[in-house]
């Protein structure tokens, strides 16, 4: 039986202890809390003080920046990154590729297509097309 986590030095020379989610084998950090409904797919990483509730997904290659909350039935596609201190709502859905900047909100339901650039700060609000909201 091998091992359950993998050790990864960062960009500082520090050492982050990473455990492999029970739900897909993704890589969470210590420090984050992943709901075991949750889904962590192999080849995402999570960094530490995340917190994601039940039902959530994040694909495969998807990046999770540290201090970031994602709610219940939230949807991160594959090779996205969310940014520090960003928060993604209930049945959100961030799409494959897209990258949400630091401290950014993807509001409840919001969709945000494939490749899109959301900003540092924005606050996004969008209609069950995708099409955005005043917010």
């Amino acid at each position: 039986m091998g091992k359950n986590y993998v050790d990864i030095e960062n960009d500082n020379g520090e050492t982050l202890r990473y455990r492999k989610h029970i739900n897909g084998r993704g890589l969470v950090a210590h420090g984050a809390k992943v709901h075991p409904e949750a889904r962590v797919e192999s080849g995402a990483y999570v960094e530490p003080g995340v917190r994601v509730a039940a039902g959530a997904k994040i694909a495969k290659g998807a990046w999770i920046e540290p201090n970031v909350q994602i709610g219940s039935n939230a949807i991160i596609d594959a090779n996205a990154h969310v940014g520090p201190g960003a928060a993604i709502g209930a049945r959100a859905h961030v799409g494959i590729r897209s990258m949400i900047g630091a401290d950014a909100l993807v509001a409840d339901g919001a969709i945000i297509r494939d490749d899109e650039k959301i900003a540092t700060k924005a606050r996004i609000v969008t209609d069950s097309r995708g099409f955005r909201l005043a917010a």
